[in-house]
């Protein structure tokens, strides 16, 4: 259990470490470096949804034969739905625009920032949780290294992810101290969407595969969304292929030597 609870919480420490560049660095993030991070993080979260959630989702469902991928693209379409609808409801501002998304509201442009960095964790929380939920369960394909090896890769790209969060939040106006705390605890619902995840699978074994495929989903619809159309905008787009490149090479080499 201490493991479980360990590696909930290291992606968040990823977070707050990234969120702490905002008392070392300007208070603008140079555009090199952001686009660099944005592919970096693109290529993590795509590189751990095939290899610790896609994947395995199939493989505990082999027995079915070609069928065995159904689990998997039902799961993937449920997942991207999911955060699809949470986009559309939830008001929220995107980094480096002016124009909000989801229903009108009143909310100041910091909280609208931060909800959208928000709806950005969710799905990596929920990746951890399930991988952790099916090492818990026994499943042959997920060992607890494997699990680990996610927990670790999603928190590696929360460092940069923090300090992109943190510093446009600096922009704003906002301190320092104020800009590091909003930075930090917008990593806070990945532990909790952890946890959730993991009490909910320990209640649904059967439909883990679903669950795993379920996350993948909601990664994708975060980098193909938000990620890739922010990385790729504006000049210094092949910084961020290149970044794409690093961060997928990097967790699938985790999870695999790893796993």
């Amino acid at each position: 259990m201490a493991a479980i609870a360990l590696g909930l919480l290291i992606p968040l420490l990823g977070t707050v470490l990234g969120s702490a560049f905002v008392f070392f660095m300007k208070d603008d993030m140079p555009p090199r470096v952001q686009k660099s991070l944005l592919g970096f993080a693109s290529g993590v979260m795509v590189a751990a949804s095939v290899w610790s959630l896609l994947i395995p989702a199939m493989e505990m469902e082999q027995s079915r034969g070609t069928w065995s991928v159904v689990p998997a693209a039902v799961g993937f379409l449920l997942g991207m739905g999911f955060l699809l609808l949470i986009d559309e409801l939830t008001p929220h501002l995107h980094i480096g625009t002016d124009t909000p998304e989801g229903p009108r509201s009143r909310l100041s442009r910091t909280a609208m920032l931060a909800l959208a960095v928000t709806i950005h964790n969710l799905p990596e929380g929920m990746a951890v949780g399930v991988v952790f939920a099916g090492a818990e369960r026994g499943v042959a394909n997920i060992s607890l290294a494997s699990a680990v090896a996610v927990s670790l890769g999603i928190a590696i790209q929360n460092i940069p992810e923090g300090a992109i969060i943190s510093m446009p939040m600096r922009a704003e106006g906002n301190s320092r101290w104020r800009s590091f705390m909003i930075g930090s605890l917008s990593g806070a619902v990945e532990p909790v969407g952890g946890l959730a995840v993991i009490l909910l699978a320990s209640l649904l074994t059967p439909v883990l595969p679903y669950m795993l495929a379920f996350a993948a989903g909601a990664m994708f619809y975060v980098v193909v969304e938000e990620l890739i159309p922010e990385a790729s905008s504006g000049k210094h787009s092949n910084l961020s292929t290149i970044g794409f490149a690093v961060g997928f090479v990097l967790m699938m080499v985790l999870d695999v030597v790893m796993g």
